[in-house]
């Protein structure tokens, strides 16, 4: 026995206390804000200088009704990175007449270069309706494997109802992703925000 549990074993008042550390720290690098904007688009600071990058919204207000989506840039100037992905969703009507727990077959994604969808329903374009929540991107830079990544959403629909998205999937590349790219389906990003992070421990 070693550690913190073998330095308390014999004692019976003054207990010790683990030292602090291990936790993940969150190194804020950028973060954009939407003023009805047709793309967020995130093209410096993801590298090598960190394992694990999460990107996290703020009230993601639409100005149409319509999906959220993400996309990836891998070296070119294009946002087509070849992804498979999966998602389910749960909801629940504002008015509690039904809810929901749905894999979502149209929204997962088989080696395709298209978007991706965060968002299993359509944003609500009410004043008060909004989006938060994050997308953690895994090792953007190695060259060796592919990219993994996980999102969750959570979101007031135009039905309008409360839905919890889970995405997650990987791109299939060797090569560095150095750009990610968020827009909607329709209209545009008419306000909020998105920080990016760098993950470290």
């Amino acid at each position: 026995m070693s550690g913190i549990i073998s330095s308390n074993s014999s004692r019976h008042t003054g207990l010790l206390k683990a030292s602090s550390g291990g936790s993940a720290v969150h190194n804020l690098i950028q973060t954009q804000t939407a003023s009805s904007s047709s793309t967020l688009d995130f093209t410096t600071g993801i590298d090598s200088t960190y394992e694990k990058y999460v990107f996290k919204f703020y009230n993601i207000h639409a100005s149409a009704n319509a999906y959220l989506h993400v996309n990836f840039r891998d070296g070119s100037s294009a946002y087509d990175a070849t992804k498979t992905t999966t998602m389910f969703y749960a909801s629940q009507k504002e008015e509690g007449s039904e809810h929901d727990f749905v894999q979502g077959g149209g929204n997962s994604q088989g080696q395709v270069t298209g978007i991706q969808r965060l968002t299993s329903g359509e944003l609500h374009t009410d004043n008060d309706g909004c989006l938060v929540g994050y997308l953690c991107l895994f090792a953007p830079s190695d060259t060796t494997f592919v990219k993994h990544f996980i999102a969750e959403t959570q979101y007031m629909t135009n039905s309008p109802s409360s839905e919890n998205s889970y995405i997650a999937g990987y791109l299939n590349t060797t090569a560095a992703i150095d750009g990610v790219q968020f827009s909607m389906s329709s209209g545009n990003i008419d306000s909020g925000s998105i920080s990016l992070y760098g993950i470290s421990w």
